[in-house]
């Protein structure tokens, strides 16, 4: 039963375990989360004085509240993890003391048999009534082995007695580990309604100045459509002049072109009339070589024919001085005719093979001659921009981190819901002091003066346009070529107080969401 028991409790301190790795994941969740909490305070006590009813402001508090309550919900979960520790704490308790009453039962029955033995004198008796010497040995030895397991019994309920200790320990720590951790939850759970309080205050005073408020919306509203209209127009302008310019590029490009192949052309003839002459020249070297060869193919065979002849003459009858003189004059004449043989065969390759050099040169001469007339002309292959090569690796539009407020496309207001926003980019609330900067090489196609006293700055990368908004101050110039990282401006205070980057990404007349383009 006891071994069962065990097992039981084995298996639960291993979930046990688990529980301990969980929870201290959840208390290092916590500690971010609470840095987080404290970051975000430090910035609300930064922005309070200048813009409290502002939305930067209201999404600060929100996002610290839901935080908040993540810290709370960890929290619980903490709780439930060391409550189940104080349980399986208590089941072990309860199974060492099981144990230590066997072992105390067992060490009992131990100290009563040793009583019953009389002792030191009664051992003495037990080893000299042995029959020999081996067997009073072998006594002592089982003497010695009986008092060895008695002081091992005794230690081991010793140790189980401390171990008992320890986990008692360990358990009243947890208590005390939970009883702090609910009066942290009753505090966190006080902050996190006296914030809510807050918000809900802060809505409030959304409201009962919503009339101002909505009314400045709508004139921002106005004053961005008019914005939003000079932009597109600037950008169509520069759209039709890159377009003009590259028409007139293409045009001169193809008048390049037309007047390089000409050229080429020209050079092709005559590249290909001296090759010409000179294939005619070679053509007949090597018809005269393919006679030659052939004679001398001729004359060598039949000089092996008369050699042969007069081999056999010379086989048939016996052979004298005579015979022998013309025998060797007849070889001699085959040799040299093999050899003048091979020299004509040897000359028709060699013409043959000057033949195919003069085809291949005269193919690389024609080509090196067209490259020489397209780079003589000035034709060059243009190269698109990289800017949508680097879609999600752009650079981030601000030397500070920022908030994002408001997000692309059509959104309701997050107060107001009945105002609708229609955003071309994104809105960043940052610190103020806070300097837009360019998040790609360009060139800065617009710098405009808008109505509301902030500046706007049209940077271009090839056929798309970056967009920076509701600056204060502006330390770039139409036409400056601007790097990545490029300070443009610096940011303003928006109508609320905030100060806001408004940053919008256009590929050619069309806007589209900055968040899929920027490392953020």
């Amino acid at each position: 039963m006891i071994k069962k028991f065990s097992f039981l409790i084995g298996v639960l301190m291993f979930g046990l375990h688990q529980g301990q790795q969980k929870k201290e994941q959840l208390q290092k969740q916590n500690a971010e989360l609470k840095k987080q909490i404290a970051q975000i305070n430090t910035d609300l006590a930064k922005t309070r004085s200048e813009s409290k009813l502002s939305i930067a402001y209201l999404t600060s508090v929100n996002q610290k509240l839901v935080l908040r309550e993540k810290v709370y919900n960890n929290t619980q979960k903490e709780k439930r993890f060391i409550e189940d520790d104080i349980y399986l704490k208590q089941l072990e308790i309860n199974r060492q003391n099981k144990e230590l009453a066997v072992l105390r039962k067992n060490y009992a029955e131990v100290l009563v048999n040793a009583y019953k033995n009389k002792g030191v004198q009664n051992k003495v008796t037990f080893i000299l009534s042995a029959k020999n010497m081996g067997e009073a040995i072998r006594r002592v030895q089982y003497l010695k082995q009986y008092s060895d397991y008695q002081d091992k019994k005794a230690a081991e309920i010793t140790d189980a007695a401390n171990q008992i200790k320890k986990t008692i320990t360990q358990r009243q720590n947890s208590v005390k580990e939970k009883e702090n951790l609910l009066v942290n939850q009753q505090k966190d759970l006080a902050t996190i309604n006296t914030e809510r309080a807050q918000k809900e205050q802060l809505v409030a005073d959304f409201k009962k100045n919503e009339s101002k408020l909505t009314a400045e919306l709508k004139q921002k509203q106005v004053q961005s459509k008019a914005l939003e209209g000079q932009i597109r127009a600037i950008i169509a302008e520069e759209i039709r002049i890159a377009k003009a310019e590259e028409e007139a590029r293409r045009k001169a490009e193809a008048e390049k072109i037309r007047l390089a192949k000409l050229a080429a052309e020209r050079e092709k003839a005559r590249i290909e009339a001296e090759a010409k002459a000179r294939a005619e020249a070679l053509e007949r070297e090597r018809r005269i070589a393919e006679a030659e060869a052939k004679r001398a193919a001729e004359l060598a065979a039949k000089r092996a024919e008369e050699e042969r002849k007069r081999n056999e003459e010379a086989a048939k009858a016996e052979a004298n001085s005579r015979d022998e003189a013309r025998k060797l004059a007849a070889k001699k004449a085959s040799d040299e005719a093999a050899a003048n043989a091979k020299a004509a065969a040897d000359k028709l390759a060699a013409a043959r093979a000057a033949e195919a050099a003069l085809a291949k040169k005269k193919e690389e001469e024609k080509k090196a001659a067209e490259s020489k007339a397209m780079t003589s002309y000035g034709v060059t292959t243009s190269t698109g921009s990289s800017f949508a090569e680097n879609r999600g690796r752009l650079g981030y539009p601000a030397d500070r981190a920022g908030q994002i407020t408001h997000r692309f496309g059509r959104q309701p207001h997050p107060v107001f819901k009945n105002i609708t926003e229609e955003n071309n980019g994104i809105k960043l609330s940052v610190p103020s002091g806070t300097r837009a900067k360019s998040v790609y090489p360009g060139s800065v196609s617009s710098v405009l003066a808008n109505n509301d006293g902030t500046k706007t700055v049209i940077i271009k990368h090839g056929s798309y346009f970056t967009i920076y908004s509701n600056l204060g101050s502006v330390s770039v110039s139409k036409g400056q070529q601007v790097s990545a990282g490029t300070p443009v401006g610096t940011v303003a205070q928006d109508f609320d107080g905030a100060y806001t980057l408004d940053f919008q990404v256009w590929n050619g007349s069309t806007p589209v969401d900055p968040l899929g383009w920027i490392s953020y």
